[in-house]
């Protein structure tokens, strides 16, 4: 029997993540998701490909959520942008149906999260907007191919991300704090890192921070707010990086009537590889 956990800040409970299906192409990945057969995180899955956030929101609220994200470059680099209504997502992929091809999504109302499903086909509107946002996990292949060991990766656990005390420019109702994901690493490997990540800015470049979690206002690196903690061991430090769970932040501020997310970890899986993204 499966167990459970809570997930922070709301009153649901999310079933224990499966394993990662390494080694998968990515069209049994995308057929396991759409199936409902895979509903876990994809950090290491499809490890070529592009991984995006995804927020969905009526076409009301669509221009203000634009301006967000081209405000806060950082954690919410655009990757696409849909027509209003439709699902499909030609520009990442030439069969992408953003209804059944997140592995869990989040569905929120005025604000609050209420429930977790792995197909929103029942809940799309004609007037829905999807954005997709690059990701962390698209970088991470880059990181792996410089020789450097993702622990998150090794133990088959989502990344840990946090809230910080560093606020986002708002736009319209949107607003809130800057979210990111740690990766530990010795020092020489957080260089490294800097210098290979810098590379990818549609999936947040480079770090933000590095070092004392209390500087950025996280108190205690074994609760993450979403995701999974992972040791710090005594001859490393914690890098954090801009993450894309940002706006979920800000929608649960903006407490929009009707919102659609991906869950934390559970991405998009696209057509483009990553080194595709890269700027240099």
């Amino acid at each position: 029997m499966s167990s459970t956990r809570h997930i922070r800040g709301s009153g649901l409970k999310q079933a224990d993540t499966p394993a990662v299906p390494l080694g998968e192409t990515l069209a049994k990945v995308r057929a396991d998701i759409r199936e409902g057969l895979y509903t876990g995180h994809t950090s290491g899955v499809a490890r070529d490909h592009v991984q995006g956030n995804v927020v969905i929101l009526p076409k009301a609220l669509a221009a203000d959520f634009l301006r967000y994200c081209q405000r806060n470059p950082k954690p919410c680099p655009l990757l696409a942008v849909s027509e209003p209504g439709e699902p499909m997502l030609p520009k990442l992929g030439a069969d992408i149906d953003i209804r059944t091809d997140v592995p869990r999504y989040r569905v929120w109302r005025r604000g609050e999260l209420v429930d977790e499903p792995t197909d929103i086909r029942a809940l799309w509107r004609d007037d829905l907007v999807s954005f997709v946002i690059g990701c962390s996990f698209s970088f991470e292949q880059a990181l792996l191919d410089a020789g450097l060991a993702m622990r998150h990766i090794d133990q088959n656990r989502n990344v840990a991300m946090y809230r910080t005390n560093i606020a986002t420019e708002p736009a319209g109702p949107f607003h809130g704090p800057l979210v990111v994901s740690m990766r530990p690493l010795r020092a020489a490997a957080a260089i490294r890192a800097i210098q290979v990540t810098s590379r990818f800015p549609d999936v947040h470049g480079a770090p933000v921070h590095i070092g004392d979690p209390a500087l950025i206002g996280i108190k205690d690196l074994a609760l993450p707010d979403y995701g999974d903690p992972v040791d710090v061991m005594r001859d490393e430090l914690p890098v954090f990086w801009a993450c894309g769970v940002t706006p979920q932040a800000a929608i649960a501020q903006a407490r929009p009537e009707f919102c659609i997310t991906h869950a934390p970890g559970a991405m998009l899986i696209t057509d483009l590889l990553n080194h595709q993204l890269a700027s240099f």
